[in-house]
């Protein structure tokens, strides 16, 4: 294979023909998103459908979906503390503005996510010596000082995360050992005074069936409610692994439930080992309607947030070696059969409806020819949904080859031929459009070839 980019432009008037095509970015049936939005379906049953994201996943196609498909919106990194008091006292607030302002915007609740964890904590806080009192009084003023700024603005908070070990016992964390158990519960009385509106609550991991650490959790919210400590819900996680979906699971959560608690699905993913096949696509969606269906049950189960919708933003490939392919969205972008799973347990149909790129069409141009060369131009034009990336096929039917490329980058096997966008051309928006060209060489004859794209 060649690899072809280059900077030159294209400057000639058409000559050549040029043939359109409808854009085929996936060549499955049911590869795009249901006909009615997830958000609509969570609506109708009074349940939440959520997603993680950065400020940086809300423009272009990523934008378009999360806004449409998603009625709750948790910042996955940007309320955390070293993210907005990254020094004693001075706050940076802008990618966590950025994310309320998207979901009010677009008709979303944000959950706050988080204020008190062992982790991604600033390094003048965990390189700190201080007395237990001066401990109290830095945390205070962090739950005090973020949660008055988006009073009224997030609904639910995970004030504490991932307070307790595997087996049971207390997390040996910076607030744990300067503070003891009570950390917790001060946690949840000054996030109350602070907001007396939004929903509290604790958020773990590998709690999601009966086990050491989901009754250890059980019992701690059973103490605190026992105290009159406020505490209104758990957050189950649920980062799963494929073939291992608790069978307590809805066990699990009925009787948090029944302390009189909501309990919330918060960050489930279904990762799997790589490579994905479509048996472990299969398998994945039926255990990511297996999840949705358990909170269904559960009538004080307030819905399920994804973690991330798409594997091109999943954390998983980063921290698991060798797994990946855990979200509902594929990396370009596309629903996979977990996506409508998803559909289908919240009461749509699970068929596909319009999806990113459709709407848009690919037009091949011959610009330029002349004894042994041409120029070629291909323009994408987007109509329907935008493009977050773009890359167009076609195969030559005389032998052409392509020598250089410009705004895009180009690759030929054979007559085989693959161009993908840049990294300053990939987003089309809806209404908008983007060229790039190339220079060939043929002979004998130049016919146009169809191009699709993927």
């Amino acid at each position: 294979m060649r690899s072809l980019r280059s900077g030159f432009s294209l400057g000639s008037a058409v000559v050549g023909v040029a043939a359109t095509l409808g854009a085929l970015l996936a060549a499955a049936p049911g590869a795009h998103a249901a006909d009615v939005p997830l958000r609509e379906l969570a609506d109708a049953k009074g349940k939440v459908i959520g997603t993680a994201a950065g400020g940086s996943h809300l423009t272009g196609a990523r934008g378009e979906i999360t806004g449409r498909e998603f009625n709750w919106l948790t910042p996955e990194n940007a309320m955390k503390w070293e993210a907005v008091e990254p020094s004693r006292g001075t706050y940076n607030w802008a990618e966590a503005d950025r994310i309320v302002d998207f979901a009010q915007a677009n008709g979303q609740q944000v959950r706050g996510h988080t204020l008190v964890w062992h982790s991604q904590n600033p390094s003048w806080l965990t390189g700190g010596s201080f007395t237990p009192a001066e401990l109290r009084t830095i945390l205070q003023n962090h739950i005090s000082t973020e949660m008055t700024r988006y009073k009224g603005k997030v609904a639910a908070w995970d004030v504490v995360n991932e307070a307790f070990n595997e087996d049971g016992t207390y997390r040996q964390s910076l607030w744990y050992t300067g503070l003891g158990t009570d950390y917790i519960a001060d946690a949840l009385t000054w996030a109350r005074a602070a907001d007396p509106g939004a929903k509290l609550y604790i958020n773990d991991y590998n709690v999601e069936g009966v086990n050491a650490k989901s009754t250890a959790l059980y019992n701690l919210v059973k103490s605190l409610k026992e105290r009159g400590v406020p505490i209104d819900g758990v957050g189950l996680q649920a980062h799963l692994i494929l073939g291992q979906v608790p069978s307590t699971l809805q066990q699990n959560i009925q009787r948090f439930a029944d302390l009189g608690v909501d309990v919330a699905i918060t960050e489930l993913d279904i990762r799997m080992q790589l490579p994905a096949t479509q048996a472990k696509l299969a398998q994945q969606a039926a255990e990511y309607k297996a999840v949705m269906n358990a909170c269904l049950a559960v009538t004080r189960c307030t819905g399920v947030t994804v973690w991330g919708f798409n594997d091109a933003d999943s954390w998983v490939p980063d921290v698991f070696d060798g797994y990946g392919a855990a979200t509902p969205y594929d990396e370009n972008l596309a629903p996979k059969p977990a996506y409508h799973a998803i559909a289908e347990s919240l009461g749509g149909t699970g068929q596909p409806g319009p999806g990113p790129g459709d709407g848009c069409k690919a037009t091949y141009s011959v610009v330029n020819q002349w004894n042994s060369g041409f120029t070629g131009q291909v323009r994408i034009d987007c109509t329907g949904t935008a493009l977050a990336s773009w890359k167009a096929n076609w195969t030559f039917a005389a032998g052409q080859r392509i020598s250089q490329a410009w705004n895009a980058d180009c690759t030929q096997s054979g007559t085989a031929v693959s161009c993908s966008n840049l990294s300053y051309n990939g987003t089309v928006p809806t209404g908008g459009s983007v060229t790039f060209g190339f220079n060939g060489t043929w002979s004998g004859s130049n016919p146009v070839p169809a191009v699709t794209l993927g």
